[in-house]
């Protein structure tokens, strides 16, 4: 579905429905592996693996249709 003016999904500012999907992969070394491991197959990184503000150790990327995937340990 498409709402004029709403931005892309990757536009985190903007959202109706759906913000994101999260995957909780078990360990910061996971969430590390993984993420190089999707942008050796170019998917877009929008996160470098990080520790956020409220103390979870993530990274996010866009999948091919653009909607915006946390991955967490």
């Amino acid at each position: 579905m498409h709402k004029p003016g709403m931005g892309t999904p990757v536009s985190r500012g903007n959202l109706m429905g759906l913000a994101h999907f999260s995957i909780a992969v078990g360990s910061p070394e996971m969430v590390d592996t993984l993420t190089e491991r999707l942008r050796k197959d170019g998917y877009t990184i929008l996160s470098e693996p990080r520790t956020t503000g409220d103390g979870y150790y993530e990274s996010a990327v866009a999948d091919p249709e653009g909607n915006y995937v946390e991955i967490t340990a």
